[in-house]
């Protein structure tokens, strides 16, 4: 069946539909709350944790390269040192004592040199001279890197002094503070996750609550014009989606919109040039997260078009595969199927490929800031405006920046995703209810009904422009078996609606024991009746379950009694559970077999009126004389409904309807009308016609 549904392009309130969606969660507003607080200060933690990391990198790297002012000082101290204790030995001052003192003996150098403490390590005067022996070929304001390279061959005591020490103590105390920044960040980011799932998990299933509810409060004209695979779509598929993406993205965009600004002032505070440098790399992904934002929206909401027209169409051809079949009508089923997931499958690729591309792009934007800020960063470290510390943390800040952005933008994509479901479940939820029958305070007691009901005068369209009952009156009078008839669509089934108030007459009345169904509530009227319809329905459970359907205390004598009336006892004896036996809509059971068993369920609830609508048409010849003689025996004492096709089924009513456009044209009993020769002697001679 083709279909010409205009997609939608965009969601048709998308501002509109997230504020529905915040006040709706009102009911965990708390819990949001306290996640988002979670997330925010889980954020800012991760916003400083690069700067300790920073600080512990300075720590380590402080400790495993040369000190050059300590190597400076311990030179000065012991030069000067040697100076002073050679010229009180000399008695003189003498700018070029370092050549006159070289010209000592070795033992003389080590007896004048008196000892020194530096930094609490006593330097011997042997020591002082074997470290000055490695100065001679260097200015002594001078210190090289040739004399941290040598340091293996420098005395103990000096090698104490200037060899490169890691600070443990300050190392621990800074590692420590790190580890509970990661470990805080750890926890208040897996508690925020829990809470926003429950918040989540929580709102899908008041969503899917809501929806039962509303079925429930819909007039059947909606089911009539709307496809089971869409409204099951919106049940399914959307509230999911809705469900599943909420969790990931409210606190999402709370935590990386403040590591996003909290990276930026946490670069700023670092190093202002190399924040300048990082921001410059990664600003181009501003605009182009925007600009593919824009232009995957529209597909998300067509996408979800799609996928429900998808399953409408997989909904109609399964359950009316048989048809499809006899009528070779695979081919076209299978080019509408065809037609259907080439469209979906278009929309997922565009809305794919726009929001997938938008990680590559980030992931470069991200790298190139990584380079820049490498060599950048390089280059301040070498003119000492920088440590290496710094270009550490500026690594991750980079990151911190980049990928914020990048996530926004997804979850701001995927907040589309979520305003087209809403819309569509939305849309569903505003759907025009029944009436409310609240103020209806009149009321008729099942066991004290007297069985009368009368229509007057009544008139019924599904529009305004196109009446299907026209003029309708007739009485029913209590226990008796009232019969319609007529062609295809002369209102027959829309009759048993009305009757039903499974629609509102437009003119007229409907009384049941003088009492107008407009002051009854639907509940108790539906509570009056027993309905057995062309249609049969059976659900998944067992064959006891599916008799004694919204009964209780049913007795098993009962329904073998029932079961034996009817002729379904043979067939459930002959499963392997009895009435135990599990049964569902499906082709285990004939669609004779599963008639009776709808008729042995009318049989069971205990109701004064009663309706069967085509209730014999799936049974055989023979069977049909069975299930007369049971319906005989059900509609005792009870006021009946009968619709029937097969005339030779209602003979015996006391009253026939012989119903034509909407009018009642002829009734009387079945030998009266073939005495008229009139419209319903024509219908019945037909059957016997070749």
């Amino acid at each position: 069946m083709p279909r010409h549904n205009k997609p939608e392009e965009k969601a048709k309130d998308l501002k509109g539909t997230l504020k529905r969606i915040f006040f709706s969660l009102n009911r965990w507003k708390y819990i949001l709350l306290i996640s988002c607080v979670f997330a925010l200060i889980a954020a800012m933690l991760s916003t400083i944790a690069p700067n300790k990391l920073a600080d512990v990198t300075d720590v380590i790297s402080d400790g495993i390269k040369p000190d050059v002012k300590k190597i400076q000082i311990v030179t000065d101290k012991i030069i000067q040192n040697v100076e002073q204790n050679y010229q009180e030995y000399q008695n003189n001052s003498n700018e070029n004592w370092i050549i006159e003192f070289n010209k000592l003996p070795q033992t003389t150098k080590e007896e004048i040199i008196k000892p020194i403490k530096i930094e609490n390590q006593t330097i011997s005067g042997k020591d002082q001279i074997a470290y000055l022996n490695n100065l001679q070929k260097m200015d002594k304001n001078m210190v090289t890197e040739d004399l941290f390279q040598s340091l293996d061959n420098m005395p103990k005591s000096i090698k104490n002094i200037i060899e490169p020490k890691i600070n443990k103590k300050e190392l621990q105390k800074r590692v420590i503070i790190l580890a509970i920044i990661y470990l805080l960040n750890s926890l208040l980011g897996y508690a925020e996750g829990l809470m926003m799932a429950y918040v989540g998990i929580g709102y899908s299933k008041r969503l899917r609550s809501d929806i039962s509810k509303k079925i429930n409060r819909l007039p059947l004209k909606y089911f009539d014009t709307h496809e089971t695979g869409d409204v099951l779509s919106r049940v399914t598929n959307d509230v999911d989606n809705i469900g599943i993406n909420m969790s990931d993205n409210i606190t999402s965009l709370v935590s990386n919109i403040t590591l996003f600004l909290g990276s930026v002032v946490m670069m700023f505070v670092t190093n202002w040039t190399m924040a300048i440098t990082a921001i410059l790399a990664s600003i181009i992904g501003f605009a182009l997260s925007f600009l593919l934002l824009k232009k995957s929206q529209k597909y998300f909401s067509q996408r979800q078009k799609e996928l429900g027209d998808l399953n409408g169409h997989i909904e109609e051809i399964y359950s009316g595969h048989n048809v499809v079949k006899a009528y070779n009508g695979e081919e076209n089923a299978l080019e509408e199927f065809d037609r259907i997931n080439e469209n979906l499958y278009n929309c997922n690729r565009k809305s794919q490929f726009l929001s997938g591309i938008m990680q590559p792009i980030m992931h470069f934007i991200g790298n190139f800031g990584y380079v820049s800020v490498c060599v950048v960063g390089a280059l301040l470290v070498m003119n000492g405006k920088t440590s290496f510390g710094t270009i550490v943390a500026f690594m991750i800040y980079v990151r911190l920046f980049t990928n914020p952005l990048s996530r926004i933008a997804q979850a701001m994509t995927t907040m589309q995703s979520i305003a087209a479901s809403a819309e569509r479940v939305y849309e569903f939820m505003d759907e025009e209810e029944l009436p409310d029958e609240s103020n209806l305070k009149e009321k008729i007691n099942k066991t004290e009904t007297k069985g009368n009901i009368e229509f007057k005068n009544v008139k019924f369209g599904y529009d305004d422009k196109r009446m299907i009952i026209k003029d309708f009156s007739a009485k029913a009078k209590s226990g008796e078996k009232i019969a319609i008839v007529g062609p295809t669509g002369a209102g027959k089934t829309t009759i048993v609606n009305l009757l039903m108030k499974f629609y509102d007459i437009n003119e007229g009345d409907i009384l049941i024991d003088g009492k107008s169904i407009k002051e009854l509530t639907r509940k108790n009227i539906h509570d009056l009746f027993v309905m057995v319809l062309q249609d049969t329905w059976l659900f998944d459970g067992t064959i006891r379950d599916n008799l004694i359907f919204n009964k209780k205390k049913v007795t098993d004598e009962k329904l073998w009694d029932v079961c034996k009336t009817v002729g379904v006892d043979h067939f459930i004896k002959t499963l392997p559970g009895g009435l135990n036996s599990e049964v569902g809509d499906n082709e285990s059971i004939s669609s004779g077999q599963k008639q009776l068993l709808t008729i042995a369920r009318g049989m069971i609830e205990d109701a004064p009126f009663l309706i069967l609508d085509e209730a014999t048409s799936n049974v055989d010849t023979r069977t049909e004389e069975l299930v007369q003689k049971a319906m005989d025996k059900l509609t005792e004492g009870k006021t009946s409904f009968i619709i029937a096709h097969r005339l030779s089924t209602i003979k015996n009513a006391n009253l026939i309807l012989v119903m034509k456009d909407g009018n009642i044209v002829e009734q009387g009993t079945h030998k009266e009308l073939i005495e008229k020769n009139g419209f319903y002697s024509e219908l019945y001679n037909s059957q016997f016609q070749k």
